[in-house]
């Protein structure tokens, strides 16, 4: 890889690790409300899908090593086996996802739909199948504790990501498409 293509999947990561620690609980789930899916999906319409998957997995791999990147500076295993384990386990899915069906265009309506539509389903897909696992409930109770509560933010984080990814390729150019 070139230096370039380092530096960028460095600042994103850099960036997805700050973005756990903006958060805030809800007294109802073990999810928290983070700003880590503005940069999953962020990441997935800048960078290329291979870029994207190194980008996930390095994250993961510092969490798991005990670097606090986790949501509130929490790290370890028990995290991706704990109940929102899942969640960060789709971003690995949904980032590198998003950017192979993004192709080369740079339409807003586009990153919309790909993101709201694919990669925030793909995320509440595997954090819902942990969740449900560990804490043994129903579907239906999953989703209401795991999913429902978070559409409305996650839409308005969607459409953060899609106009921040615009704007820096705007701005940047080719740097964010090399």
């Amino acid at each position: 890889m070139k230096t370039r293509e380092l530096t960028k999947m460095s600042i994103c990561i850099s960036l997805l690790c700050v973005s756990a620690y903006i958060s805030f609980p809800l007294p109802f789930t073990p999810a928290m409300v983070t700003a880590l899916t503005i940069m999953v999906n962020l990441i997935g319409l800048v960078l290329t899908p291979k870029q994207s998957a190194i980008v996930m997995g390095v994250y993961i791999l510092l969490g798991i090593c005990g670097v606090p990147v986790f949501v509130g500076g929490t790290a370890g295993l028990g995290k991706i086996f704990g109940p929102t384990g899942g969640f960060i386990l789709g971003f690995l899915v949904a980032a590198p996802v998003i950017s192979l069906l993004k192709g080369k265009s740079n339409d807003i309506r586009k990153y919309l739909m790909l993101t709201i539509l694919v990669g925030m389903p793909i995320i509440y897909i595997c954090g819902v199948f942990t969740m449900r696992l560990y804490l043994k409930n129903d579907i239906a109770s999953t989703l209401m504790s795991a999913v429902v509560p978070f559409i409305f933010g996650d839409i308005l984080k969607c459409i953060v990501s899609s106009v921040l990814a615009i704007k820096l390729t705007q701005t940047l150019g080719s740097v964010v498409n090399a």
